[in-house]
């Protein structure tokens, strides 16, 4: 008789662990909103509503995911996001090229990732400092270009913006009886492939794998021959760059620049990261968490308006409570795992 032997199921990972509670506490929330509330929660374009008002807030989250699973933070990605907003608009509307413009996005991404990213890995000085003078900066520069709301006028752009994908089977009947296709967003397409990008980063490629090293213990990732500096430096690099895809996405779906663009955008940005399972200390995180923790997000937000809570406070009371709530979970669970595996 054949031997057959079974291979022993390996255990979940920290990292594989919280992504899987996030997506877990997702579908509960959503299904719980479908069954209680239901309303706009029972047609599948909820959740493409939800993509399409977010898609440059994951794509901020991806960066920042990056960034903090090497143990490091970038305050100044809503800001970036909204320079390059302001300036892709002001470009455009002084007879700028469409192509252009994308290079301008990537270049103002490109430039904070790479200032910071040097003054923060090669010249040590705190994270945290660096990035709030970016902040700072980015948002001078964009009040600077214009203290009053730019409207995108530029008929290639319009097109571009105009560009919808729609998917019929997953409409739903309007009261007047006509049948409504849900509808995704160019810019959804791209914050997924930014997904699934930073994902294969992360997962297959060695400077992915070097986030985590340097993250979780700087020094032991030193003693392995991993470039510490260079990779950190890497990592804010990313972020900046995806901060400019983020920004050109927003300007997509919005159609207008303003100088409080995406204010707080980086503050929800971590707390996406945060919720996703990414650990502020480092060396923790995935980015597929990261995507349902912005989903998770935007759900406890729409699930306040829907229960007839429509001031903004109670959506900041909600983003809060569930901010601490994923950080108690997360000691609890990580807590409880380090004691099994000591015993």
């Amino acid at each position: 008789m054949a031997n057959f032997k079974f291979k022993r199921k390996e255990p979940l990972t920290d990292t594989g662990l919280l992504m899987t509670i996030t997506i877990c506490i997702f579908v509960v929330m959503y299904l719980l909103a479908m069954l209680l509330l239901q309303g706009g929660f029972l047609h599948a374009q909820q959740i493409f509503d939800m993509l399409n008002d977010n898609a440059s807030l994951i794509i901020v989250s991806c960066g920042l995911t990056i960034v903090m699973i090497g143990g490091g933070i970038d305050i100044s990605v809503g800001a970036v996001t909204s320079l390059t907003v302001m300036s892709c608009v002001l470009y455009l509307n002084n007879g700028g090229n469409l192509f252009v413009s994308v290079l301008l996005a990537l270049g103002i991404g490109l430039a904070f990732g790479l200032v910071q990213g040097f003054l923060i890995s090669y010249l040590e000085i705190q994270p945290f400092i660096v990035t709030l003078a970016g902040m700072f900066f980015a948002r001078g520069m964009t009040t600077i270009l214009s203290v009053n709301p730019q409207k995108a006028d530029h008929a290639a752009f319009a097109a571009l913006r105009d560009i919808k994908i729609e998917i019929p089977w997953l409409g739903y009947v309007a009261k007047n009886g006509n049948v409504v296709p849900a509808r995704i967003e160019l810019g959804v397409v791209v914050a997924l492939l930014c997904v699934a990008l930073v994902f294969v980063l992360l997962r297959f490629i060695s400077l992915g794998r070097g986030f985590y090293a340097i993250g979780g213990n700087w020094q032991s990732a030193l003693m392995l021959g991993i470039n510490v500096k260079r990779t950190r430096f890497m990592s804010y690099v990313i972020c900046g760059l995806l901060s400019g895809i983020s920004g050109y996405v927003f300007m997509m779906h919005t159609g207008a620049g303003n100088a409080t663009n995406a204010a707080g955008m980086e503050m929800n940005a971590i707390a996406s990261s945060i919720i996703g399972g990414t650990l502020l200390t480092g060396g923790v995180g995935n980015v597929i968490g990261t995507l349902f923790g912005t989903l998770t997000l935007t759900t406890i937000k729409k699930i306040v308006v829907s229960s007839g809570l429509n001031d903004p406070w109670w959506q900041s009371i909600t983003t809060g409570g569930m901010l601490c709530f994923f950080i108690l979970l997360q000691s609890v669970v990580l807590g409880r795992r380090a004691k099994k595996k000591q015993s």
